[in-house]
């Protein structure tokens, strides 16, 4: 079952390849829910370049799994992205405030 999350990125770390050849990328964005939740994601193998053309600060939504396993009798949770997009109405750079409006937001008498 595949699961959909929007956000903002507030970090993406560095690739982590391991001995085995397994690789892998972790990001963290942050909901944009009544109470703002900071969820920590992974891109593996072939996926982690993914995040390559993002930058903190980013609007996105992620496509992702969930995978769970059990090691040692103890219980784990990954939520495995398999797809990175810029959110519907995000915008490549930030509008030039109005200085009319600026000047009436620092004085407003």
């Amino acid at each position: 079952m595949s699961y959909e999350m929007t956000g903002t990125i507030k970090l993406i770390g560095e690739v982590q390849t391991f001995d085995s050849g397994f690789a892998k990328r972790e990001f963290v964005i942050t909901t944009e829910d009544k109470y703002p939740q900071r969820i920590k994601l992974e891109f593996v193998n072939d996926k982690v370049s993914q995040l390559d053309k993002y930058d903190t600060g980013d609007q996105v939504t992620v496509a992702f799994n969930i995978r769970g396993n059990e090691y040692k009798e103890r219980y784990y949770v990954n939520l495995s992205a398999w797809k990175i997009s810029k959110a519907e109405g995000a915008s490549t750079t930030a509008p030039e405030p109005d200085p009319v409006s600026v000047a009436e937001e620092s004085f407003p008498f």
